[in-house]
């Protein structure tokens, strides 16, 4: 094989990251091929004291990794014959490379899965904090990014923490599909060695949620299929896309025509040329980040459309596109953790951008409509009423009340409450709400269920 190509269709200098995982599926097949009485006791042992070694050696970066053995599988098994011969070379008996690496790919993600149902722990938890000090803020709630009601900047955080949860779920319900053993499927077609597949399984904590051994049932579909990769990358561009949406509330409450929040400065730099300048990288690069891991999605997807069953060489190629979106999913979760708690939040700001939007128009229809007048009146009524504030250059509430009045005869003293923000926001004391009560209510479930 030429140079070019043995670079080429060469795996292990991205691929060597699976070293533990393939160690730890080894051994689990080498004492299951022991007690089938398939190798002697003499080489099993072996086989351990000769792992021990290159996981020590790997550990301390000793280890060398060659191009010429083309992926980690080939170079852990050389070495190991190397250091115990013939007993590692029936280390392979009645395994291929195909349900081994299907078998090393699903063990690694099943704990980089579990590292991130962590770091979504860390994140809601950040947003439950931040969200616990803010319940009485008032935020301008926007719909199409104009301002639409009044509603605590609390309850606006734990929308997200809502958002973080269902990808904790996700993560999970992933995971079950993930933790099932190809190996044991061989090339293709099974084997004819008598192996134990549940025994691996078990060894392995590949079990359902009864604790049963969870095996591939079917060879051809074990060692060819990557769907588990392709729905966790859905799963994590989804995680993804709630942190770009996180960043362009972020950035834009940032900019000095919101001027809502202030992010620390070890999440932000200055530029080059303006020296006033303080730029929220971090949430600027998460979103775009975000694009790199639905190009990931794009990619796997793409990678398994076209291939008939069952191995083919295609499949290497899954590798860099999975691994490189668990390392940006964990990197921004972990970032975002820690940013969010540096938020310095500003009421003033966000209470003055509320004012100026008639946020409480709606609450006026409303009251409009308990007075006893159709919602569709009520509607068009406050609309001149909204009208008539703006030709004036007041709020709704800064209107006289004989002025409320001429749109509805039946308005009382009683309206001003009504138009205050402050009224609005405790008005909205429905579960799911944005009245302080309830979101309150709702931070404490979250810390339940958090804990």
């Amino acid at each position: 094989m030429s140079d070019l190509v043995k670079r080429y269709t060469s795996s292990v200098f991205f691929d060597k990251r699976l070293w533990q995982a393939d160690i730890t599926g080894s051994l689990a097949h080498a004492d299951m091929l022991a007690v089938q009485g398939i190798i002697a006791a003499a080489d099993h042992a072996s086989i351990k004291d000769g792992m021990a070694q290159i996981t020590a050696e790997i550990e301390s970066g000793a280890f060398e990794w060659k191009l010429d053995l083309e992926d980690v599988h080939l170079n852990i098994e050389a070495r190991l014959t190397q250091l115990v011969g013939d007993a590692g070379k029936r280390l392979h008996t009645g395994r291929s490379r195909n349900d081994q690496v299907a078998t090393d790919v699903r063990l690694w993600l099943r704990g980089e899965i579990d590292l991130i149902g962590e770091l979504l722990i860390e994140l809601q938890t950040a947003l439950v904090n931040i969200a616990e000090k803010n319940v009485e803020v008032i935020l301008p709630g926007f719909t199409h990014l104009q301002v639409a009601q009044p509603v605590s900047f609390g309850h606006h955080m734990l929308a997200y923490v809502e958002m973080f949860a269902r990808d904790a779920e996700r993560m999970l319900d992933v995971r079950k599909r993930v933790n099932r053993l190809p190996l044991g499927a061989a090339a293709l077609a099974g084997t004819s060695y008598p192996l134990d597949r549940e025994h691996v399984a078990r060894a392995l904590g590949m079990v359902d949620e009864q604790g049963l051994p969870a095996v591939c049932q079917n060879s051809l579909d074990a060692v060819s299929d990557r769907d588990f990769a392709i729905e966790f990358t859905a799963a994590a561009t989804l995680a993804m896309v709630h942190t770009s949406r996180l960043s362009e509330e972020l950035i834009l409450w940032m900019s000095q025509s919101f001027g809502f929040i202030d992010l620390a400065d070890r999440f932000c730099t200055g530029s080059s040329i303006m020296p006033q300048k303080k730029n929220p990288d971090v949430p600027e690069l998460a979103r775009g980040k975000t694009g790199r891991v639905v190009g990931h999605l794009m990619g796997l997807v793409t990678l398994m459309k076209g291939q008939p069953l069952a191995y083919n060489k295609d499949n290497q190629e899954d590798k860099e596109p999975l691994f490189d979106t668990v390392d940006t999913l964990k990197d921004t979760l972990r970032i975002f953790a820690e940013m969010v708690g540096g938020i310095t939040v500003k009421p003033e700001a966000m209470e003055r951008a509320a004012l100026k939007g008639y946020a409480t128009a709606t609450d006026l229809a409303d009251y409009m409509v308990k007075k006893g007048l159709p919602f569709r009146d009520a509607h068009e009524a406050v609309a001149h009423a909204v009208k008539t504030a703006i030709g004036q250059g007041v709020d709704l509430s800064e209107l006289p009340l004989a002025t409320l009045q001429s749109f509805n005869p039946k308005i009382e003293q009683d309206v001003y409450e009504v138009l205050s923000l402050r009224g609005s926001l405790n008005a909205r004391n429905t579960l799911g709400g944005t009245a302080p009560a309830q979101v309150r209510a709702q931070i404490a479930r979250h810390r339940g269920r958090l804990q």
